[in-house]
């Protein structure tokens, strides 16, 4: 079952440490079989929603979204980014 990847970044404390998490990040991503299909600013947000940087990524399941995760390559990128975002990321499965 596909599952979705949500990355709501609730605050970015640095941007340079934002660009190195992203030149790694992106390429680990979409090498352990994730698809972009939203990156960036919400053109509206609703109720509660904020106007905040959000990425949706699509993968073939939770699992191998979770794997994504969990690769020393995407780790890699974690250590890039450190502090230099608050973010509340969602591995959700789809319907």
């Amino acid at each position: 079952m596909t599952a979705y990847w949500i990355s709501i970044y609730q605050e970015i404390t640095d941007e340079a440490k934002l660009t190195a998490y992203a030149e790694l990040a992106g390429p680990a991503l979409l090498g352990a079989g994730g698809t972009f299909l939203a990156r960036g600013l919400p053109e509206v947000a609703y109720e509660a929603g904020e106007k905040t940087r959000t990425v949706l990524i699509q993968f073939d399941s939770v699992e191998a979204a979770r794997a994504a995760h969990d690769s020393p390559a995407y780790q890699k990128a974690l250590a890039a980014l450190g502090d230099g975002a608050v973010r509340d990321i969602r591995l959700v499965p789809g319907v």
